[in-house]
């Protein structure tokens, strides 16, 4: 089913998945705290990739980088001096826009082709001046306001800027890391010395990161902090040996992992980089996109960096970052591709995914609504919710907490005795519980001592022993 935005905002607050950050004072512009069904879901995920790329590959090692670094290493990676965005202001409300996000929701909801966007004409126009000739052409107007009346374009620098030092006056300018990639190059020449690498091998981590958008929001599409699911891949510097490399990965970024989150694959596409909108490191982009209810949006990226970063860190540090093949001799800078997500991303598109609303007959015959979310078991927040039927008797509720006990060592399960089975299944089904174990009058008959395993996607219940159930 389709469902809008504002119905995933909603039902992500009433069920604990995500708030909006400091609520009791109002909020902070598109900040997104996870509740606690967001942080497991979060986790799963997370899970899930590390345990598919690197507890399943053997090419493949994890680290955890820091997010403050040597501000050099921002002026080695091109960030300092490039990593920006164009600005315009409204004349008339002062409301500040990124032009390239404008021009985005126009074409979105024209429904115009892509070919459309306004591309760079080398030796003629910058590309914010294009941005300008077609919003001005197109009529687009500021979306706090309705006029159409803007600024020229202004360049600004995406990165959060803060200060380390103990002494006022005597600090030093260091930035919010804007993507995780860096901490895995410059800890390249570690990692050589260290574990029992050889290339082709891929480095991977996953950590925060932080952008200064100027106009952020759709919920979690766009925040100022959040998640990403980086691996740099590195390989020989042979142009048979990337593109190899490179296509293997587009048809990794196809299969297993994405079934084993529950993406639906008819919600997703590959769309190639052209020229114009590579960035200056990439010789070769592709993002898979997933169809958001506001219109398709990048939910992963495949580049193809050369060896851009490592020569620059190079350059920058005086350190020797060559690989020497131990059985050929030859020593090299390496190329690296980079298969990366947006984690923030893949928990807004799990929850997209899962959500559903589905009518059904009750027992007296009426029929009712349940919203359900269909999250795939791997990374459901809750695996069992354990409920006696009579929060009063007591045998039951001791069984139910027995069987918590035991699944709890292996699951993330709930206890429920709220006393209103039916409130509970649907409370359940809305989180996303795959099933649901009621302890009922049978379960305390020493001739039966069976319970109830209810599934949550179909609604059947079987009888079944508890020692018998898994996951």
């Amino acid at each position: 089913m389709w469902v809008s935005l504002e119905t995933i905002v909603a039902w992500a607050k009433r069920r604990w998945f995500a708030y909006p950050g400091s609520d009791i004072y109002g909020g902070l512009a598109n900040a997104r705290d996870l509740g606690p069904y967001g942080t497991e879901l979060k986790k799963n995920i997370e899970d899930n990739r590390r345990k598919y790329f690197v507890q399943e590959r053997e090419d493949i090692i994890w680290i955890d980088s820091q997010i403050l670094m040597n501000p050099k290493v921002r002026e080695a990676s091109g960030h300092v001096g490039g990593f920006s965005d164009p600005l315009i202001d409204c004349k008339k409300c002062k409301s500040r826009e990124r032009a390239d996000k404008l021009i985005e929701e126009y074409l979105h909801k024209n429904k115009t082709k892509e070919t459309e966007l306004p591309k760079h004409r080398a030796g003629e126009k910058t590309p914010a001046e294009d941005m300008m000739d077609f919003i001005n052409a197109k009529k687009i107007k500021c979306p706090k306001c309705w006029t159409c009346d803007w600024t020229d374009p202004k360049k600004f620098n995406l990165m959060f800027k803060t200060q380390q030092g103990v002494i006022e006056g005597e600090w030093t300018d260091i930035y919010l890391r804007p993507e995780t990639a860096q901490g895995i190059f410059v800890n390249f020449k570690n990692i050589l010395d260290t574990m029992r690498v050889r290339i082709p091998f891929g480095i991977a981590q996953v950590g925060k990161a932080f952008r200064n958008e100027i106009t952020p929001g759709n919920f979690m599409f766009r925040v100022r902090e959040f998640y990403q699911m980086e691996i740099e891949y590195f390989v020989e510097n042979d142009e048979k040996v990337w593109l190899k490399a490179f296509k293997e990965w587009m048809e990794t970024s196809k299969k297993r992992w994405i079934d084993e989150i529950g993406i639906k694959k008819d919600k997703l596409k590959f769309r190639e980089h052209d020229k114009e909108e590579l960035s200056f490191y990439s010789k070769g982009t592709f993002d898979v996109e997933y169809e958001f209810p506001r219109g398709w949006g990048e939910l992963q990226w495949i580049a193809y960096r050369t060896d851009y970063d490592l020569k620059q860190h190079i350059e920058h540090s005086g350190k020797d970052l060559q690989y020497s093949d131990p059985h050929t001799g030859k020593r090299y800078v390496p190329h690296v591709i980079e298969p990366s997500w947006g984690l923030t991303r893949a928990i807004l598109t799990a929850m997209i995914d899962a959500y559903d609303e589905e009518k059904y007959t009750d027992g007296n015959g009426a029929e009712q609504t349940r919203v359900v979310a269909r999250f795939h078991k791997n990374i459901a927040p809750v695996k069992f919710a354990i409920i006696p039927l009579v929060k009063k008797d007591e045998k039951m509720v001791r069984i139910a907490k027995e069987i918590h006990k035991r699944l709890s060592k292996t699951y993330m399960c709930e206890f429920d005795d709220s006393g209103n089975i039916g409130k509970s299944y649907r409370r359940q089904d809305e989180i996303g519980t795959p099933y649901c174990i009621t302890v009922d009058h049978q379960s305390i008959d020493p001739k039966d001592w069976t319970v109830t395993l209810r599934m949550r996607d179909d609604m059947k219940q079987i009888r079944i022993k508890p020692e018998d159930i898994k996951f």
